[in-house]
């Protein structure tokens, strides 16, 4: 859903313990605790059906976001990476909350006829998310606890109790995840994503919870969600090099690159992997494109609400 162009416009930079506002029709400033009571009464005050424009900032932002989408008023979540660089190319002089605020309002008079409000996502979504979190922080502190430490005699056996925990915490969240899916109704289509080789118990629910979050037009849509879309800057006779645009859950990206690692070895991918190789892509991009082809073969299972065949292997699409 677009904008409504005669919305009033408001830019807020969201703080923990603050939120900074600037309303485009008054040209103010105001201030006001990141708390919902707070929350509550300003929202009391805006004229009905405003167009709200907050950066993104972890959780931070999420109460004002839900309170408003509540109250009836328009909400777009600006992510940080995006008005980072719409502030270097209006040539902002400073950054400050209020600054932030201000531009975020810019921002959304000039950009608001593209842009897609925001909606909340469902419950499923939350808790699988919030999990997936969890468990990569977790699994992080593992990692680096066992770099860190591991190379020290002294601290071995302390060491190994340690991940032995940690590991335990690992299954209990796990084991949360699957409550949440069996809760969800989702059971069928997990079990539709694990179905594709190499992709485990927690890509599929990576893969389900993307998923749920929007009513994608096609599998296109669906690998632009997840970050894994190339982004191409290519000017005359100059061709750079491709990246990814990485504006997804980077979580789910790492999912699926050990689901891709996993899939290399399995005949066909096996197979599939080398003729990109021979093409003289390096590791990493091959890795790349095989989980590219497993999103879109797991979208094309829970759109089509069908089971994983033979056949599919061969429909692919393009990388």
């Amino acid at each position: 859903m677009a904008m409504n162009t005669q919305a009033i416009q408001i830019g807020i930079d969201v703080a923990k313990e603050e939120l900074v506002i600037y309303r485009q029709d008054l040209d103010q400033v105001d201030s006001l605790p990141n708390t919902l009571p707070s929350i509550r009464r300003w929202l009391k005050t805006l004229p009905e059906h405003a167009a709200l424009a907050v950066e993104a900032t972890g959780t931070y932002h999420m109460p004002l976001t839900e309170q408003a989408h509540r109250a009836g008023h328009s909400v777009f979540v600006i992510d940080g990476y995006q008005l980072k660089h719409y502030r270097e190319s209006v040539r902002a002089r400073a950054k400050t909350d209020p600054c932030d605020a201000r531009l975020l309002a810019r921002y959304l008079a000039r950009e608001g006829d593209d842009l897609r409000a925001w909606t909340p996502p469902p419950k499923a979504y939350r808790t699988l998310q919030s999990l997936l979190r969890r468990r990569s922080k977790l699994i992080q502190a593992r990692v680096a606890l066992q770099q860190s430490l591991g190379q020290e005699p002294s601290l071995k056996a302390p060491l190994k109790r340690l991940v032995a925990q940690i590991n335990r915490i690992d299954q209990l969240i796990q084991k949360r995840m699957h409550q949440a899916v069996r809760q969800a109704g989702l059971t069928e289509q997990v079990a539709r994503c694990e179905a594709v080789e190499g992709i485990g118990p927690l890509s599929a629910c990576a893969l389900v919870m993307a998923f749920l979050r929007g009513d994608f037009r096609n599998s296109d849509a669906f690998v632009a969600f997840l970050g894994l879309d190339v982004r191409v800057r290519d000017s005359g006779k100059q061709v750079q090099r491709r990246r990814l645009s990485k504006r997804g859950d980077p979580e789910i990206r790492r999912l699926l690159h050990n689901a891709a690692m996993a899939a290399r070895r399995h005949p066909y991918w096996a197979n599939v992997y080398q003729r990109y190789r021979d093409r003289g892509l390096k590791t990493t991009q091959a890795l790349v494109i095989l989980a590219r082809k497993l999103a879109r073969i797991a979208f094309a299972l829970m759109k089509n609400q069908t089971t994983y065949q033979e056949k599919a292997k061969q429909a692919c699409g393009t990388t």
